[in-house]
């Protein structure tokens, strides 16, 4: 193990990579209209550039999760640094829709690759304090997101173009690549890190329906927020802010949701964050103006708790999938968003079309596009709901027949 110093070094190396992954996720929905405008992408280019960045990810963190064991978090780290620097460059100098398609899908892979190395590596520096070290690492997924969109609305309204917003995710890009190169990495006992033993228990009925929830919680989540500038851009409220409002209240929660988490059945926290996150949706397609941040609000709460309380599924349920089984379920998350996202695009224009039949005006036909798209969205919340009561159940039922919870799983 590490000295604290050299612990605490490499920890803030890993929320600055990842800070750095999720203000690519907020920029990125900041500068989707500029980009489609400057471009001439439709919507449904526009989602596939989207789907880019959601397709590099699980790529990186499937080929992560079988290399970990024999590469370290050091290298695979290394390795998100490098592309998310040509990624950001090439982003600047992109040039039109197949240049936006090769620099996003960079990027994303470079977002994976900083899951897959990060993830597995504090659990491991934290063997002891894994619950409240990696609830702390992912507030800054929220966090990151808060502070690129805040930027990206600052930039804007400043009258700064999307290329300038690009090149702000530089500096902390630099910043995480310096620490990478000065400091010390853990070794650790390799005949304690098996992939084989790994893959053998992904197969596990449990973890496949886990993965199976990890697709919908995740295109809840993201799928809304990439493209929130698109859905609620007209609402009277500032989509920018409406998402930094959203992932600010998703930071404050999961730093709090170490105790949270581990004083509740974990089942039993996802079937709560369903619930909140489809009465937020279902409010978002019916309110304008001030009310919508109200919906927001709900809607964040809801979906706060999904990416790090599935995670925790995964590692208290079926620890023997071990980091290959945490690289594969947000794998499976980013993947489908990828696969979501050009028909979210194909949705909204699909909705403007239908909107435009009936002469409205422009503000109201994206009004109406707006909430056509969130009640097709609204399906996912509500599906989760149906699933987490049965894997609330069936916890309730393993816990009361086994005193090892699913350890054989």
């Amino acid at each position: 193990m590490l000295e604290k110093t050299n612990a605490q070094k490499v920890f803030i190396l890993c929320c600055v990579a990842l800070t750095v992954t999720s203000m690519t996720f907020a920029i990125r929905a900041g500068i989707l209209g500029e980009l489609g405008a400057q471009y001439g992408l439709n919507g449904n280019q526009l989602g596939w550039v989207n789907a880019m960045a959601f397709l590099g990810f699980p790529l990186a963190t499937m080929f992560g999760g079988f290399l970990y064991n024999a590469m370290g978090a050091k290298k695979l780290i290394t390795l998100a640094f490098v592309c998310h620097l040509l990624g950001l460059i090439l982003t600047i100098m992109a040039g039109g829709f197949w240049g936006l398609l090769i620099s996003t899908f960079l990027i994303g892979f470079a977002n994976g690759s900083v899951e897959a190395g990060c993830n597995p590596l504090i659990a491991e520096i934290y063997e002891d304090n894994k619950t409240t070290m990696l609830n702390k690492f992912h507030v800054w997924f929220p966090g990151g997101i808060v502070i690129g969109a805040l930027i990206s609305n600052a930039m804007t309204s400043a009258g700064m173009g999307w290329q300038l917003q690009v090149a702000v995710i530089i500096v902390p890009t630099l910043v995480y690549g310096y620490m990478l190169w000065t400091s010390a990495f853990p070794t650790f006992d390799r005949s304690e890190h098996s992939t084989t033993e790994n893959l053998r228990n992904l197969f596990s009925p449990l973890f496949l329906f886990l993965v199976a929830c990890m697709t919908l919680t995740a295109t809840t989540e993201l799928g809304t927020q990439q493209w929130i500038s698109g859905i609620l851009g007209a609402s009277g409220a500032s989509p920018m802010i409406i998402l930094a409002l959203m992932t600010g209240i998703m930071a404050v929660g999961r730093y709090y949701a170490g105790p949270i988490v581990h004083r509740l059945n974990p089942a039993g926290v996802l079937l709560t964050s369903a619930i909140l996150a489809t009465v937020g949706m279902f409010l978002m397609t019916q309110v304008n103006g001030s009310m919508i941040y109200v919906a927001a609000v709900i809607f964040a709460v809801g979906v706060c708790y999904f990416w790090p309380t599935m995670l925790g599924c995964v590692s208290e349920y079926t620890p023997k999938t071990g980091a290959l089984g945490l690289s594969m379920i947000g794998g499976a998350g980013m993947f489908a968003v990828s696969m979501w996202n050009p028909v979210i695009g194909s949705w909204i224009d699909n909705a403007t079309a239908e909107a435009q039949a009936l002469n409205l005006d422009a503000t109201q036909v994206q009004i109406a596009a707006g909430q056509a798209v969130l009640e097709n969205l609204l399906v996912f919340p509500m599906v989760l709901i149906v699933a987490f009561v049965a894997l609330y159940l069936a916890i309730r039922k393993i816990s009361a027949t086994t005193a090892s919870p699913v350890a054989g799983q």
